[in-house]
């Protein structure tokens, strides 16, 4: 991916198939988002490199993606680190061009691959943030899944006031390793995704589970089984961090309720789909669920 390094901010340019807007559209989903902000066309997020708090603004402007540093200016180095961040919440390395191919002869695809076209799958790059949101997010709704993350966020995370505006750090697994239970259930978090929580950020902070320890498994199944051999870990949850962190294309969290909710818009069915059902629409998804997935969980944003 090429960049340009510039005084006060750097140049990215990134694939053909790439809508700055569709991608913005989805980040501002939830007016409840505090781990970035949308001021008109500009994305705000802070990010911490070598213990340094930078805050980043993302733009479109001329077809490419421009990264301002607003605060302590990086390194060169340090803005290497930032735009492997950006490229990795974009997904900007992936070539859509074989899906888009698939998606066109697909009776479901089709019609989302030519509406958001460009669009890519939008990431989590840190596996605890990855984790700890799939986590918080079963078997709740949407609206207080993004509650649970505020309090959570603005309970344990950093952050920097700038311009009337505060922004924030996802809270790190060291913190959260050295914290108790109760902790987590005075914010309204159940007994169990608080046990949860607190032994995955033990096992990140001591080292036992990576992102590079998990790409060093055998593909795509293997790393889910990994995944899935973790307490508080189904299937569901592994398929979402597999998809969202760890940029697996197979990744299909095929018992998802968007996703079958999705699918029943689309082919107009008086039903949701039974799970042998998906798998049928599916056999033509091969390599490419997650962004399938993505697709559909788009289209239920029609009124944004």
């Amino acid at each position: 991916m090429n960049w340009i390094n510039a005084d006060c901010y750097v140049v990215i340019e990134p694939p053909k198939e790439f809508n700055y807007m569709e991608c913005l559209l989805f980040l501002k989903r939830s007016n409840q988002e505090n781990l970035h902000h949308i001021k008109k066309d500009t994305l705000c997020k802070l990010l911490k490199i070598n213990e340094r708090l930078i805050l980043c603004t993302v733009t479109e402007q001329d077809n490419k993606i421009k990264v301002s540093f607003l605060m302590n200016q990086p390194a060169v180095h340090e803005r290497a680190i930032i735009v492997q961040y950006i490229i990795e919440w974009f997904d900007l390395n992936r070539n859509l061009q074989d899906y888009y191919q698939m998606a066109e002869q697909d009776p479901i695809l089709c019609s989302l691959m030519k509406k958001y076209s460009g669009l890519r799958l939008i990431g989590i790059p840190d596996l605890f943030e990855a984790l700890v949101w799939a986590i918080i997010g079963q078997q709740i709704n949407l609206t207080f899944a993004y509650t649970l993350k505020k309090r959570f966020v603005e309970h344990f995370g950093e952050h920097v006031h700038f311009k009337g505006q505060s922004y924030w750090l996802f809270p790190t697994p060291e913190k959260i390793a050295a914290i108790q239970v109760e902790d987590l259930r005075s914010l309204q978090f159940t007994l169990r995704k608080s046990e949860y929580i607190i032994d995955i950020a033990k096992s990140i902070a001591n080292g036992q589970l990576t992102k590079g320890l998990l790409r060093q498994k055998d593909g795509y199944e293997d790393m889910k089984q990994s995944l899935m051999a973790i307490r508080g870990i189904g299937a569901w949850t592994a398929d979402y961090v597999l998809m969202k962190c760890l940029q697996e294309p197979s990744a299909f969290p095929i018992a998802d309720v968007g996703l079958h909710n999705a699918i029943k818009t689309q082919l107009a069915l008086e039903r949701k789909p039974t799970l042998e059902e998906i798998h049928h629409y599916a056999k033509h998804w091969q390599g490419w669920q997650a962004y399938a997935t993505f697709y559909l969980w788009r289209s239920l944003y029609e009124t944004v």
